[in-house]
């Protein structure tokens, strides 16, 4: 494990509420970077390890032999981006004809579209518009604050680029900074659970109500099904994310719900009441206002394990804000920072999703800490996570000038599972994982399906 590595596993393992990283319980296997002024890759060894070590947490007891994990950062890279390769059919468009950089007045904007309600959003602003091309012309005449502002309150999803200086001036960065990475709480004490926690299936039998949307909140659900558990996730009627159901969806059953209606709510109330896991990615408030804030939602399942996402933080004014990561990235200045590095003339995001991917696997890191405060005391469990945080983590240590990189190599058929996986779309190869844990298996029960196919049912503990 290099310095880097280290350095963000430690900030990681102890915004967990851990001390001394068990860095003898890791082993690093694999070469290669991906391309980046900052260590994205460092940042997915670190990210999929410490959902390792938590896992790993359940069964560590004084005296006992640790269990030993092994993470290949060459493949801890390749799953922050598409792990999945279509055998004989075409993987959707990952955005909207709209979605994209443009130049502004003074500087760039990006423009999130891949939700219809969000696209609707902008062009409610700058008028309707076949692509991009159409709509660059209309941007230029905007200064890029003035443009941000009335997207949001069209109702849509917009960010303009900042340096990594502005965003520390500025009132939300500030309010950011001053956050910690997971911020952990115990709730009341409560009876103890029964898990089985079979060490081959840690989490069989365990089940997870997940209430998350792109991205970063169903990695971390798929995470913890391929370690057992019972992943139901719930969505809306309408609502379909048909650009990443192919990779999120893994190992999971999805059914939906109107929250508005006093039917499906009773059947939400009835799920909530016997989980043990809840992963939310609701903005802040939004819960509150379907009536399932934070008491309701102790009151309905004391001892549950709490896990909340937000974009841009819990603090400050923007705690409500619409966001996904590539706006965060543009917010916060890694996109100017790639700029930068690249010497280039547009925006330089990171390679991957990064902060989608990494706060998903510390939020699946931090439920698997609440399982293991849940045994030991009793207690529930919340924790709250944003990718504005995440982010500081990669600002926070850049790569030094004088760093040279080993380019990543492309994935190929050797780091596929020798099975075919049939999905809902057609059969696929699906990368190997890139985690090991001794005595368990990280696999997946469920091949990746669309939304809405599944009753609103636990399985048969």
């Amino acid at each position: 494990m290099n310095t880097l590595t280290h350095t963000l596993l430690d900030e990681i393992w102890q915004s967990l509420g851990y001390t001394a990283t068990p860095v003898e319980q890791i082993t690093v296997l694999g070469t290669g970077e991906l391309a980046s002024a900052f260590p994205v890759t460092e940042l997915a060894t670190a990210a999929w390890g410490a959902a390792g070590l938590a896992c790993a947490e359940l069964f560590d007891r004084p005296g006992g032999d640790a269990r030993q994990i092994r993470v290949d950062q060459r493949l801890a890279s390749l799953w922050f981006g598409w792990t999945l390769r279509p055998l004989g059919w075409s993987l959707p468009a990952a955005w909207d004809a709209l979605a994209g950089d443009y130049a502004a007045a003074d500087g760039w904007i990006r423009l999130h579209t891949n939700a219809p309600h969000h696209r609707q959003a902008v062009e409610k602003v700058l008028g309707p518009a076949a692509d991009k091309g159409a709509l660059a012309g209309r941007v230029q005449g905007w200064q890029k604050s003035a443009l941000e502002q009335a997207v949001i309150e069209a109702g849509g999803c917009a960010a303009e680029m900042r340096s990594a200086e502005a965003w520390q001036q500025h009132i939300q960065g500030k309010s950011v900074a001053l956050e910690p990475l997971i911020h952990a709480s115990l709730q009341p004490a409560t009876a103890p659970p029964s898990w089985p926690l079979p060490p081959s299936r840690p989490l069989h039998g365990v089940r997870v109500l997940d209430l998350t949307r792109i991205i970063a909140g169903p990695i971390a659900t798929r995470f913890l099904a391929g370690l057992g558990a019972d992943v139901l996730r719930i969505d809306p009627f309408g609502w379909d994310e048909p650009a990443v159901e192919h990779e999120v969806i893994l190992g999971k059953r999805c059914a939906r719900l109107n929250l508005t209606n006093a039917q499906d709510r009773q059947t939400f109330e009835q799920l909530l009441k016997t989980a043990d896991i809840l992963v939310h990615g609701y903005r802040a408030g939004a819960l509150e206002k379907l009536g399932y804030g934070a008491e309701e939602r102790r009151a309905l399942s004391p001892g549950l394990i709490d896990i909340c996402l937000n974009a841009y933080g819990w603090t400050g004014p923007w705690r409500g804000r619409r966001g996904f990561d590539s706006l965060v990235q543009m917010s916060c200045g890694l996109a100017a920072g790639g700029m930068t590095w690249r010497q280039a003339s547009l925006p330089v995001p990171l390679p991957v999703q990064a902060l989608d991917h990494a706060t998903g696997y510390l939020m699946a890191a931090a439920a698997l800490t609440g399982m293991k405060q849940r045994l030991a005391r009793g207690t529930g469990y919340v924790a709250r996570l944003s990718l504005a945080r995440t982010a500081q983590l990669l600002l926070a240590h850049p790569y030094p000038q004088d760093h040279r990189q080993e380019a990543l190599a492309p994935a190929t058929a050797a780091d596929e599972n020798p099975q075919s996986e049939l999905t809902h779309w057609g059969p696929a190869q699906r990368l190997r994982a890139p985690l090991s844990l001794t005595g368990t298996a990280l696999q997946w029960a469920l091949p990746s399906t669309a939304l809405g196919t599944s009753r609103p049912a636990w399985l048969r503990r």
